[in-house]
């Protein structure tokens, strides 16, 4: 048997993003924008297949191969006679869906590797059955024999992302280890005008979709985008992303590049992603009074004065019900871009995708785990209404706040994620965590999310709840043979669970159980009567540590800091080893989501929408790029083996 932690469970949650009523809302010239920019964002989104593993854009490509020629109901059959059962197959309709939805044999959300829930010689069965390999069986049992061992290789070192020894990356060669990274680094930090882009078969639609730009600030954007991708220009980027910014308050709206540094293991280069998404005006009102009222929530926050930024520079807030998100994951909410000297003087965007809030934080009472009976009708009501207020706490006021020292401390070309590298994302996460749980106790501010009295009591109650729950649920992302965290927020959150239970008075409970079925379980208990005296005060403190090492660069202190708290051991008041393989043992798949195509016709555009199945899913990546499949399949399988000698 295979360790559950290593495959996708046939009954995973697999939901169709509804965008439907929000696209056909929108005018001809702006429906031809967002298919454009689409095409663009999941072309390149590809390019996450070379950043994942050495194996991933080998397995894609096989895997389009089979269902181009067959859709999955057809290949049903073909898996029968092959000897593979309904679950079997069901295993690999799974698999699939899942490579597809992370763009790799990776979960983007903790970097643990999948393989297929199925035996390989059923697999192998089943491939060489496949109508793509009867048409091309040379090219077909290469593809297999190219990635079919590291398809189901679960050696140590395979498990997860990581440098070195402690994991696979193709961020760097596989030889590296951590200090060969820092002196990259330190190289790369003293030419300010490094290229860390690979360029993309992208850029065609990136220019046609210039023609259908509303403003003279979506065509810079888009002109300057192009020359990023086209010349692997750091610098065009950041000017695309300048004229990003200036762009207010559109109706599609829209980034794309290399983004997030999550899993660069040495946390500073970034993922591709690429997101079109329009506006949703009723939700977006919400956000607009928050940012209308930041400055005077500001203030608020526990740091001194000096520690944040000389003037808010208010930036575009809004709902988006997303159409398109190419890259590894997709997340409830952004906070762009993540250039610190453009965010200090000319600002960012804020965004809150609404239709992945709403199915993803959808949560049935029966699955809900580690909570006293009493509290789960509370927490099924008022999840997704409380993680709305976080969110836009955490996007708008906790990454946009706080000052970074850039002449006195950061010197040079220093950068935040270069300077706190392996720490900098989980510990901005935590500190945005922080900023939106101290923010919403503050009743005008969950005013303004509607939320009064007795509700607003029971949102604040949730929020906090909430927290502390993902804090233990974090520990399925912690890998104790080599003491590490695989996922930056759920780090996080187990550092604000620590914070606190460190906290004491009864704030907060967690004791070891037997659950009704007889095996281990958990619970947590929180005492409301205390969120606004001994809670307040803990996160009061705990945040201004946070801010003040973060302003000064003390890269020594925030470690040191950061590092305790992580500390996931056997010893103390709670035993988080053991409590971790309970966590374990009542885990849920995260959902994975079906997202639509959009198709020209004539002068119009389509809306291509799919059933929320993994066959669905699998519909729309064959669908997404069939133009020139051929083409496109050469092209990966080129850049696969040019990066092979370095793994």
């Amino acid at each position: 048997m295979v360790d559950s932690l290593y495959y996708l469970p046939n009954d995973i949650g697999v939901s169709a993003l509804d965008c439907g009523k929000a696209f056909r809302l929108l005018s001809p010239q702006e429906k031809k924008y967002a298919h454009y920019l689409s095409r663009a964002a999941w072309y390149g989104g590809l390019a996450v297949l070379l950043q994942t593993s050495p194996e991933s854009a080998d397995i894609f490509v096989m895997l389009q191969r089979i269902f181009r020629k067959q859709t999955p109901s057809t290949l049903a059959q073909v898996a029968t006679a092959a000897g593979l059962s309904s679950e079997e197959y069901q295993a690999f309709l799974v698999y699939t869906a899942g490579l597809y939805a992370n763009m790799g044999n990776y979960k983007s959300f903790g970097d643990t590797k999948f393989i297929p829930n199925l035996p390989k010689d059923k697999l192998e069965a089943l491939v060489k059955a496949s109508q793509a390999f009867e048409e091309q069986p040379a090219e077909m049992e290469a593809l297999w024999n190219s990635c079919s061992c590291l398809l189901y290789s679960l050696e140590d070192k395979q498990k997860q992302l990581g440098l070195g020894d402690k994991g696979i990356t193709t961020y760097f060669s596989g030889n590296c280890c951590l200090e060969d990274a820092e002196l990259a680094q330190k190289f790369l930090d003293s030419k300010v005008n490094f290229c860390h882009h690979s360029t993309f078969e992208m850029t065609n639609s990136c220019f046609r979709t210039q023609a259908y730009a509303a403003n003279e600030n979506q065509r810079k954007m888009l002109e300057e985008y192009c020359r990023s991708f086209t010349l692997g220009s750091v610098e065009a980027h950041k000017k695309g992303s300048s004229y990003w910014i200036k762009d207010k308050g559109p109706i599609v709206e829209s980034y794309i590049g290399f983004i997030e540094s999550y899993r660069d293991p040495f946390g500073s280069r970034g993922e591709f992603e690429g997101f079109v998404a329009v506006v949703n005006k009723a939700m977006s009102e919400h956000f607009a009074k928050l940012v209308s009222s930041a400055e005077v929530f500001l203030p608020e926050l526990p740091w001194p004065r000096e520690f944040e930024k000389d003037t808010f520079l208010k930036p575009d807030f809004t709902s988006l019900d997303v159409l398109t998100f190419a890259g590894s994951g997709i997340p409830a909410g952004i906070n762009i871009p993540n250039y610190d000297d453009i965010r200090q003087s000319e600002g960012f965007k804020n965004v809150s995708l609404g239709n992945v809030l709403s199915v993803a934080y959808a949560t049935k009472k029966e699955k809900l785990t580690f909570l006293e009976e009493d509290d789960k009708d509370l927490f099924v009501k008022l999840n997704g209404p409380s993680f709305e207020v976080q969110v836009g706490l955490h996007e708008l006021l906790g990454h946009g706040s706080g000052k970074l020292f850039v002449s006195s401390w950061y010197r040079g070309s220093e950068t935040w994620d270069s300077k706190f590298s392996t720490i900098a994302s989980s510990y901005e996460e935590c500190r945005a965590e922080c900023v939106g749980l101290y923010l919403c106790l503050k009743k005008n501010v969950l005013s303004i999310f509607g939320h009064e009295g007795e509700d607003a009591d029971n949102v604040v109650y949730i929020n906090w709840l909430s927290m502390v729950r993902a804090g233990l649920l974090g520990l399925e992302f912690y890998t104790p043979e080599s003491k590490s965290w695989r996922q930056a927020h759920m780090q996080a959150r187990f550092v604000i669970l620590r914070v606190l239970l460190e906290a004491g008075e009864g704030l907060v409970g967690l004791e070891e159980v037997t659950g009704q079925d007889g095996k281990p379980d958990a619970r947590i208990t929180m005492d409301r009567s205390k969120i606004h005296t001994v809670g307040k005060g803990a996160i009061h403190r705990f945040l201004c540590k946070l801010q003040v090492l973060k302003s000064t660069a003390d890269v020594e202190g925030g470690r040191a800091l950061y590092d305790f708290y992580s500390t996931v051991s056997d010893t103390g008041t709670q035993n988080f080893l053991r409590l971790r393989e309970t966590v374990l043992l009542r885990k849920e798949a995260r959902k994975m989501f079906v997202q639509a195509n959009t198709k020209v016709n004539g002068d119009s555009v389509e809306l291509v929408e799919y059933e929320g199945s993994a066959a669905g899913l699998i519909c729309s990546f064959t669908e997404r790029f069939q133009d020139d499949a051929e083409q496109l399949d050469a092209d990966l399988l080129d850049m696969s083996k040019r990066d092979a000698p370095c793994w």
